[in-house]
């Protein structure tokens, strides 16, 4: 055996360890720079960097060391009044520090906090005009470690269960994440159109994870036109039935807030709609996929197969896979409003009057928009499918 092994060779060795590596030189750099394109747009700066800083203030961990809640009156389970704390900083140039603070409680449970001795809190201490500490702020319990944590073991996680393909389910996640939050929602707080915006970057997201998965194939191209073509019918759907609901879009919550924090331009309608085949388009990805590397199969198994026969068979598996995919979907968005639903219940609130709640049309347009998207990206995908992977002359595309 010869020891002259180049580094490129022992790197193709060490990612065949981790399992399931099959790609070809092109896909591996396809892969790479979408790696590095997913690394770079968490430099892109939204334009609203620094905007909740202020210049007389520093954000820190604090340790609660006593709590006073004599200020704190329970009624049932809600808390209203406040809390005296004494906290000891635990970041920062004040580590050490030990100082007054206050936890004021609105009666709300969803936006209250109650903290306990010794619990570690995020808070934001002001200073005076020499730099000492005037007043803190808690803000809410610390979680930043506990987030990191949660991440490497799910990220450790997948790429031990999926070995490379979990390499390339990680980066197309990540990047999903980092287009949404530093592309999209930041476009649209300048006045970028929301259901353009949005159609714009989910179908980017679209494209970049089918063909991670499916690598640059006849396979993954047809999954993405029929996706494609869901998430652009899903889009116009959303549009028609908002529209004639005559759903105002401030059914979601924060939405309303926007308007009065200077973002008085913002279409909530629009926002909305876009939030419709955002939620849909990845259970229309995974669909697409499915139908696709089913017809790819077949194709591989019998290269004589006709193009009917071979959309025949495709619909056949898009059929099934649609008949779970649907309540599958159903079941992620029931999940949104149930507390809902079970207060109306709980106060015998007729069903008419819940169906012409405007909380509980959203939903519905929400869900069977969403859901009639999804059941059109098989046909769509079967047709694409028998176009591409049918066809022997097309080779512009190839494995």
């Amino acid at each position: 055996m010869s020891d002259d092994i180049t580094p490129e060779k022992r790197l193709l060795r060490i990612i065949k360890i981790l399992g399931g590596f099959k790609e070809s030189k092109k896909d591996f750099i396809f892969i790479a720079v979408c790696g590095l394109l997913t690394a770079l747009i968490f430099f892109i700066p939204t334009g609203f960097e620094g905007s909740a800083y202020r210049s007389n203030s520093v954000r820190v961990r604090v340790r609660v060391t006593e709590v006073n809640n004599d200020m704190l009156k329970i009624i049932g389970p809600v808390r209203q009044g406040g809390q005296q704390l004494d906290v000891q900083v635990l970041s920062g140039r004040f580590k050490g520090e030990i100082h007054p603070a206050s936890n004021s409680l609105m009666g709300k449970m969803e936006i209250d906090k109650v903290f306990l001795k010794n619990d570690i809190a995020l808070a934001v201490v002001n200073l005076d005009d020499e730099g000492q500490i005037s007043y803190v702020q808690i803000m809410d319990h610390y979680r930043s470690g506990k987030t990191v944590f949660l991440v490497i073991v799910f990220f450790t996680a997948i790429i031990l269960i999926m070995g490379w393909m979990g390499i390339k389910i990680l980066i197309s996640f990540t990047f999903s994440a980092a287009a949404l939050i530093r592309i999209l929602y930041p476009m649209i707080l300048h006045g970028w159109n929301p259901i353009f915006g949005a159609l714009l970057i989910t179908l980017l997201i679209t494209s970049l994870t089918l063909f991670l998965v499916g690598g640059l194939s006849r396979r993954a191209m047809s999954a993405f036109l029929g996706a494609a073509g869901g998430i652009l019918i899903t889009s116009i759907l959303a549009f028609v039935f908002t529209s004639w609901f005559k759903i105002h879009g401030a059914v979601r919550p924060f939405t309303e807030a926007l308007l009065f924090t200077g973002f008085g331009h913002l279409n909530l309608a629009h926002l909305f709609i876009s939030g419709i085949f955002i939620a849909a388009s990845g259970a229309m990805t995974d669909l697409a996929m499915d139908v696709a590397a089913a017809m790819d199969e077949i194709k591989k198994q019998n290269p004589a197969i006709t193009r009917f026969n071979l959309m025949r068979s495709g619909y056949t598996v898009a059929r099934q896979a649609s008949g779970t995919m649907t309540t599958t979907l159903m079941l992620a968005y029931s999940a949104e409003y149930t507390s809902m639903i079970m207060t109306f219940i709980a106060g015998g609130v007729p069903l008419e009057n819940i169906i012409n709640m405007v909380w509980v049309s959203s939903e519905i347009i929400h869900t069977l928009v969403g859901c009639f998207g999804l059941i059109l990206v098989a046909p769509l995908t079967v047709f694409a499918g028998g176009m591409l992977i049918g066809s022997q002359k097309l080779n512009i595309i190839h494995e």
